[in-house]
């Protein structure tokens, strides 16, 4: 019986979250993304590496519906979250943003208190019945941002007061705070110091127990320390995708290797 359940929890974590298929972004005349394919798996931290201007960020932002803000952007292919299509119409993209959760390259708390910049989700998609409820979601966020401790005791000061990499996890408490299933994180330490980089770094490892994160970085150390999978776009094109181990060890591409090498870049 043991044994099964082993097996059904190896399983569980292997199943495939987000699945994109023949996923092509166009900016007006411009084709950004082309014929994009892959499988990303629960409870993993899958990165995306490539050279500036590859189509990873704008790939990232597909997943969340980041795009239907940018009027000229156009988006064909399927994407699905647990197999539902998140392009039908009938998908709110508000909703969907709380299942998805997204943290930018720069720290960006809202110009509120600390406890506001965390309770602003659960209060607008009605989380909490009462104050106690978000009281406890204010906290239980915070500790999954591993920054309880340090502003436990001043929530009512302002988000924007704090340090760089407290912002950051501020942020990212306050992305996971709506019960998001996936996590998508755009660069998220180009703007922090080597410390608060690292602190964000073991974060992510621990949240990748509880979401499938998915984290677009130039650092390829980065992804070497962070992720499980890895996925390597050059001109808008998925080149490469696979455990990390091996895309960094043994690529099959040689536009990869050459990258990793540093000799496209």
């Amino acid at each position: 019986m043991n044994q099964m359940t082993a097996l059904d929890k190896d399983v569980q974590t292997q199943k495939t979250k987000i699945a994109a298929k023949n996923v092509n972004v166009y900016y007006g005349e411009s084709h950004a993304i082309k014929d994009v394919n892959v499988g990303i798996e629960d409870n993993t931290v899958t990165a995306f590496i490539g050279p500036s201007g590859c189509g990873k960020s704008t790939f990232l932002r597909c997943l969340n519906r980041m795009n239907d803000t940018i009027d000229i952007c156009r988006v064909t292919g399927d994407i699905s979250i647990d197999g539902e299509d998140i392009y039908d119409n009938r998908v709110d993209p508000v909703q969907l943003r709380a299942k998805v959760g997204m943290v930018f390259q720069k720290p960006n708390p809202f110009p509120k208190s600390i406890y506001d910049n965390v309770a602003y989700g659960p209060r607008i998609h009605g989380l909490a019945a009462n104050k106690a409820e978000l009281d406890e979601i204010v906290e239980k966020s915070l500790r999954r941002g591993a920054i309880w401790d340090e502003v436990k005791d001043r929530l009512d000061a302002p988000g924007t007061g704090l340090s760089g990499g407290q912002q950051q996890r501020l942020c990212i408490a306050r992305a996971v705070a709506t019960e998001p299933e996936v996590l998508l994180m755009d660069e998220p330490c180009s703007a922090l110091d080597p410390i608060a980089t690292a602190q964000i770094e073991e974060l992510i490892d621990e949240l990748r127990n509880s979401y499938s994160v998915v984290i677009v970085t130039h650092s390829m150390q980065q992804a070497a320390r962070v992720s499980q999978k890895t996925a390597f776009f050059h001109l808008g094109n998925l080149v490469e995708f696979g455990a990390t181990g091996q895309i960094f060890t043994n690529p099959e591409d040689p536009r990869t290797e050459s990258y990793i090498t540093g000799r496209i870049g």
